[in-house]
Order: structure tokens, then sequence, then C-alpha cells
């Protein structure tokens, strides 16, 4: 399984080990979404961010979206079914979509490591404040598929 970080604010007065941190996500700025693997060193860069990020456990037909309308090969261009074949040769897009949803979009080599997206139709809650207590920042669960799908 992997999980879905979506940057919802910028790094205006932020430290430097914050901003570093979005970095290495590849999150360079806001509405910019990643996969990536369900793994430790992971799950201690999110708690550095998490008043700048929100993330969940990503959907594998999510990802297929992602995939389909905002992926990009490492050349900038759209993903077809063309690049497709020179990414992985032999292989489809489902093959794709089901090694990025297990391994992160980091692990495929030939992909661009994050996906542009707009700002959510029917905006953000509050930017400041966690989910749990009604805003937009930190850990969503499976929700994160149902804005992410609302950004495309």
């Amino acid at each position: 399984m992997a999980w879905m970080i979506v940057r919802v604010r910028g790094t205006v007065h932020a430290r430097h080990d914050v901003t570093e941190t979005l970095l290495y996500l590849h999150l360079t700025r806001p509405n910019h979404a990643t996969v990536v693997p369900e793994v430790a060193s992971v799950r201690g860069m999110l708690t550095k961010v998490q008043g700048y990020v929100t993330w969940g456990e990503a959907e594998p037909d999510t990802v297929s979206l992602l995939l389909q309308q905002r992926g990009e090969t490492a050349a900038g261009q759209k993903l077809t079914a063309e690049t497709v074949q020179e990414i992985a040769p032999g292989k489809d897009l489902p093959f794709l979509t089901r090694s990025v949803a297990e391994s992160g979009l980091t692990q495929v080599r030939g992909l661009k490591p994050l996906f542009r997206l707009r700002a959510p139709k029917g905006g953000w809650r509050s930017t400041k404040k966690p989910y749990t207590l009604g805003g937009s920042l930190g850990y969503r669960g499976r929700a994160i598929n149902e804005l992410v799908r609302r950004m495309l």
C-alpha cells in the first residue's frame, strides 16, 4: 500500500527543515501531489511537515485516474499508450497503476514524481487546522481519494 500526499500550504515563514523535507517528498508547490511507499522513514517526514500537507491511503482506482489525467513522463510528456510502452516495455497502464499504488511514484523509472493538480472544487476547508478539527491538514485516511478526485 502507498500514501498519497497533497501539499496544502506554501512555505513563506516556514522553518528550513520543513522546506527541505517538502523538497525530499517532491512537493515543490501547493496543490502538488505525490504517491510514496508506506515506510517508517516517510512517516517521520510526514510528521515533520504535517502543518503543510494532507495525506492518506491511496486507492488503485484514484491512482489510475491520476496517471491517466495528470501523469507525466520524466521528459514532461503526457502519459499515453506509447509513452507507457517506452517506460515499461511490454506492460500496460493497469500494470503501471498497480506498481505505483504499491511502491509509489519514485520507484517507477521514467515517471515525474509528482502530479500537478488544481485547487479542489468547493475549496479548501481551513488551511490552518488539522482534518480532525474541521480543517484540511494532516492525516485523513481514505478521504484523501475524494479530495484528489475533486482536484482533477
